[in-house]
């Protein structure tokens, strides 16, 4: 069986058949891929407790034991190996089949007996697409770690953006957005500020007034942002929540002056779990309200300034979450 190196893609190639097995790895080797195999669903699932996970697996699904189903189902459901692509090697000509795949996670299918151009061409699609996802995870990783530390060189907002992520997440999920949407808006909390790496760190802790000029350069902080975000995964919907968590329901925020229903209801969540956190932590010009002072301010304004939906729940969600025990 195959040996891996360090320098080519590693494929991990399952199947209860030694023959098949022998087949695939004399095409992938020859392509000039590394091949790895199992024999079983259980000594596949060996193989991925390996230092070195396989950047494809190539999975039958008729074995004895656990079936390829189930091993598909375990790797995607583990945090460590869920974004390997699989694919599916079948006999199995029913469509409910491969819908069972799919629910699993399977990531594609190749019929039996294996074509050796089109196992080639499918093998490379599927790499591709895992490279160029990891690519935009490392720009993600490196994008939060930039928000992190602006926040880190600033006592007022150090780990605001954390809190605004975890209240929005909390918000999205009360209000039945689903948890991708819910994800997509704990991505934003964190990363919703960090256009302000565009403006002075004299105007950030200015301890009174902004002049206009000042106050024009901070509410060019969400367009920053949105630029600096760009190369992200799922960048439409994060994106259009950095540009807009600034947005005023009464249409008088900013960049865009949308208003009510037309800002997004992912950026009206991020726009009051933001507003909470930063009224209820301390500024370089006031110290930090009590939350009972800042419940009456959402009340009072919303409709005016947030979403009054979104503050109804936000605080139904704080009061619940006994988050309210802190007075001042």
């Amino acid at each position: 069986m195959g040996a891996a190196s360090e320098s080519n893609d590693l494929i991990l190639v399952v199947d209860d058949s030694e023959q098949n097995v022998q087949l695939l790895e004399a095409y992938l080797v020859a392509a000039g891929y590394d091949v790895v195999s199992a024999l079983s669903g259980r000594e596949a699932l060996a193989r991925l407790d390996n230092e070195r996970l396989p950047d494809l697996v190539i999975l039958d699904i008729m074995m004895p034991g656990i079936n390829g189903y189930e091993v598909c189902r375990r790797l995607k459901d583990s945090e460590r190996t869920r974004r390997i692509p699989v694919m599916m090697l079948t006999a199995l000509q029913e469509m409910e089949d491969k819908v069972k795949g799919f629910e699993a996670g399977a990531d594609e299918f190749l019929s039996k007996p294996v074509e050796k151009m089109e196992l080639l061409i499918r093998v490379k699609a599927l790499l591709r697409t895992k490279h160029l996802n990891e690519d935009l995870e490392n720009a993600r990783d490196v994008i939060y770690t930039l928000a992190l530390a602006i926040e880190a060189n600033d006592p007022y907002t150090r780990g605001h953006s954390e809190r605004v992520a975890q209240y929005a997440r909390r918000l999205a999920e009360r209000m039945g957005l689903g948890e991708s949407r819910a994800g997509i808006i704990r991505d934003a909390g964190i990363l919703h500020d960090v256009g302000k790496i565009g403006i002075s760190e004299a105007i950030l802790q200015k301890p009174g007034p902004l002049t206009d000029e000042e106050l024009a350069a901070v509410q060019d902080h969400p367009i920053i942002g949105e630029k600096i975000c760009r190369p992200l995964r799922s960048a439409n919907m994060l994106l259009t929540v950095i540009r807009h968590h600034q947005e005023r329901y009464d249409g008088n925020g900013y960049p865009d002056r949308l208003r009510a229903e037309e800002i997004p209801i992912e950026a009206r969540i991020v726009a009051v779990a933001d507003a909470y956190d930063a009224m209820t932590s301390p500024r370089p010009y006031r110290p930090p309200l009590s939350k009972r002072q800042v419940i009456e301010i959402l009340r009072r304004e919303s409709g005016k300034q947030w979403d009054p939906e979104v503050v109804r729940e936000f605080i139904h969600m704080l009061e619940e979450e006994k988050d309210l025990l802190e007075q001042a």
